[in-house]
């Protein structure tokens, strides 16, 4: 099972440097958990940079997957580990569903660097926008 972080999806969908990186886990869609969060930020991140209808198009392809909302349990499993790596909210949630699920979590956010269980990218800062 894999999870990929809104920055892991924002970077597919803008065919950055590390899109290749994301894209078996995201083609993967019968393995693929997605977090109600992530379908949150990158339909925000995608109206801001685009339109609503790109972001529409995107949301589409992250509901391939198997959407999990955020539940009781999941809030509270997500403050633990945000108090444990010092995570902020919504990064706290998807790594929340991802062990909830036994999943990997792929991404390139700093903040998971060395958390266990992740699979982890540099971001290619020079290129990177946003």
């Amino acid at each position: 099972m894999n999870v990929v972080d809104s920055c892991g999806w924002l970077e597919y969908f803008g065919d950055g440097p590390n899109a290749t990186f994301f894209s078996d886990a995201l083609a993967a869609t019968s393995e693929l958990i997605v977090p109600s969060m992530t379908i949150y930020e990158v339909f925000k991140r995608i109206i801001q940079q685009r339109d609503e209808g790109d972001a529409l198009q995107a949301v589409a392809m992250m509901q391939q997957g198997r959407v999990v909302e955020l539940s009781s349990p999941l809030a509270l499993s997500a403050a633990r580990l945000s108090l444990e790596y010092n995570l902020p909210m919504a990064d706290s949630i998807i790594l929340a569903t991802a062990r909830a699920h036994g999943a990997t979590l792929w991404t390139q956010d700093v903040d998971f660097e060395s958390v266990l269980g992740v699979r982890y990218i540099a971001k290619d800062l020079d290129t990177a926008a946003g």
